[in-house]
């Protein structure tokens, strides 16, 4: 008698996204969040697409607030008046120098505390967590008058506590010259947002496995490699975060600059430029091109940022 052996059951294969797309949680989770935050992501786009589309307009007229009647279409004249004076590339080189300067120490110092943080005994991560953060729970124009009463030549005492220090005497007068002011001002910059990008530097380092660590640690990686090869790459998409939010902030630097220097000294930052333009000269014509040059470059800024970090933001929530 002759049996008919069966072909073995073949299990179905597990449902998988087509390449490229996107699996059934995810768009249900895309679908939640659009849900959630979409009402209040209307109302801020209605809040600031206003203002810019209002400068926009603005910047293409010639049009002085104490002339209303007297209200000319330009076009892009002034955009040629701004970007062909030497004032704007002024203006925009010391932001970006003030930009520059602060994003690179704030990324090492907060780094550096996002570690002590993390590393911290149990019960004294609270109160240093809080200790660290206070500067940036302080309102930035506190902190610019702090910090000129501290440096100021009559009432200050930074002159009189670092007098042993070279190029400092009773007699320094750090706001009157251009390298000094800014000095100051990134000085006060520094202490005030550190606190913010070692914040978001410690959610990147709690994200990172503790066997990946512990695994190159017995393979004989140096504490120098394993923050190399295996923390910092890891933690790509908190630094683009950090990186992001803190150069847009920086690039567009006001209060200290109005508190301290008021653009004195070749101070005068493109935000400051647009304020004076706008609210000192009543320049709106002019002040709107300001305004939307600003916008313009912190648009570009945030695009270099994401194509060159070039961060998978999908896999970085493990979605993949």
């Amino acid at each position: 008698m002759s049996t008919t052996t069966l072909p073995p059951t073949e299990k179905a294969a597990p449902r998988q996204a087509p390449s490229g797309g996107a699996s059934d949680r995810v768009r249900a989770e895309r679908r939640l969040g659009w849900i959630l935050a979409g009402p209040a992501f209307a109302v801020m786009l209605l809040v600031t697409a206003y203002p810019i589309v209002q400068a926009v307009y603005d910047s293409l007229f010639s049009y002085r607030l104490t002339d209303p009647g007297n209200r000319e279409f330009v076009g892009l004249g002034n955009y040629w008046v701004v970007l062909t004076d030497a004032l704007w590339w002024q203006s925009f080189g010391v932001t970006v120098l003030i930009t520059v300067i602060t994003v690179a120490v704030e990324l090492v110092l907060g780094f550096a505390l996002a570690l002590v943080m993390l590393k911290a005994l149990k019960g004294l991560r609270p109160i240093l967590r809080a200790a660290i953060l206070l500067p940036y729970a302080i309102i930035t124009v506190v902190s610019a008058f702090a910090w000129q009463f501290a440096f100021d030549l009559t009432s200050g005492f930074v002159n009189t506590w670092f007098a042993w220090l070279p190029g400092v005497s009773a007699d320094t007068d750090w706001f009157g010259g251009t390298g000094t002011s800014l000095f100051v001002i990134c000085l006060a910059e520094i202490w005030k947002t550190t606190p913010f990008i070692s914040l978001l530097l410690l959610a990147g380092l709690a994200q990172v496995p503790d066997v990946l660590q512990e695994a190159a640690q017995v393979d004989g990686a140096t504490w120098w490699q394993r923050m190399r090869k295996v923390t910092i790459p890891n933690m790509k998409a908190a630094i683009m975060v950090a990186l992001l939010f803190r150069t847009l902030d920086a690039f567009r630097v006001f209060d200290s600059i109005f508190v301290m220097t008021a653009g004195a000294n070749g101070t005068e930052t493109v935000s400051f430029l647009a304020y004076r333009q706008t609210i000192a000269r009543l320049e709106i014509g002019l002040g709107s091109a300001v305004s939307v040059l600003l916008f313009l470059s912190v648009v570009l800024i945030a695009f270099g940022f994401i194509k060159g970090f070039k961060v998978d933001l999908a896999q970085a929530r493990g979605e993949k």
